[in-house]
């Protein structure tokens, strides 16, 4: 049975279950929830760690050096077993290594570390993917946090997103799962776009590249949170349609190109790591309670 670890410090308290190393709650001192609690009649997630691939697959599998593999959407590391490997009264580092099943679908030897850490009123998640094997890696890692929309003490006032940047990144769009050949104008204003459900008919808003490296998430006049990210050049949010949740998702890899290469290393921005390497990626949230 999966186990709960929870973390905590004057500001924030945050609870990381050994299922997947995922976030179930982020909550401040005075009682207030800012991540989504998972309620399965809209998704059963809450922050899922997405590995080896993020996005779909086409027929879900992929190919490795020319072999095709079964692969599911945003890879197995969610729906996987992790063992806690250290601890404090504010940090856990969650592990999964390689193993038999995982070698059915992803023919590595790997370790991938997933720690929570916090700091102050920031709250800091990290992914380090070590590749074991003596042959390169290929592999996509994202983050998929869910956040209560609206966010508390803001409903029924306009919720924004403002990348740091001020860009207005170009905008792709899915088609049955895969990335849909082109670019689609910014949906962004000088860096600003006001968040509305029917956005999100379509699927994710993706922005493969420009988004920048960080961006805020907030109520207007009201309550934020601000985001800080590391080596993760790729932007998703996404709603399911109805449910009270807003998806901000930093990823480094994407879906499959539609009608493009099945090779996991050839997806849009995977990884290739060189035997006995390590890669980290990191986002940072900061809760602005205005």
């Amino acid at each position: 049975m999966p186990s709960l670890k929870r973390i905590a410090n004057q500001y924030l308290t945050v609870d990381v279950s050994s299922f997947g190393a995922e976030m179930q709650a982020l909550d401040t001192s005075d009682g207030k929830s800012w991540l989504w609690n998972g309620d399965a009649a809209f998704w059963n997630g809450r922050s899922p760690v997405l590995f080896p691939i993020v996005g779909k697959a086409p027929g879900d599998a992929v190919m490795i050096d020319g072999q095709s593999y079964p692969m599911n959407q945003h890879g197995f590391a969610r729906r996987a077993e992790f063992t806690l490997a250290s601890s404090s009264d504010t940090m856990c580092r969650y592990e999964l290594a390689s193993s038999p099943a995982t070698k059915a679908v992803f023919p590595f030897e790997f370790l991938l570390a997933v720690e929570h850490v916090l700091e102050g009123r920031k709250l800091t998640v990290v992914a380090e993917v070590s590749n074991r094997d003596e042959r390169p890696m290929p592999f996509g890692l994202g983050f998929h946090p869910a956040f209560v929309w609206p966010l508390p003490d803001a409903a029924g006032q306009d919720h924004i997103v403002t990348l740091d940047n001020q860009a207005e990144p170009a905008l792709a769009r899915l088609e049955g799962g895969l990335i849909a050949p082109g670019k689609l104008a910014s949906p962004f204003k000088a860096g600003r776009l006001v968040l509305d459900p029917s956005m999100f008919k379509q699927d994710a808003m993706i922005f493969p590249e420009g988004a920048g490296k960080g961006l805020r998430y907030g109520a207007e006049g009201g309550p934020s949170l601000h985001f800080t990210f590391e080596n993760l050049p790729n932007l998703a949010l996404w709603q399911k349609p109805g449910a009270p949740f807003l998806c901000v998702e930093p990823w480094h890899g994407m879906a499959a190109e539609k009608d493009g290469s099945k090779e996991l290393a050839k997806r849009p921005y995977s990884l290739t790591l060189p035997p006995g390497e390590v890669r980290r990626f990191a986002f940072t949230v900061e809760i602005v309670n205005e």
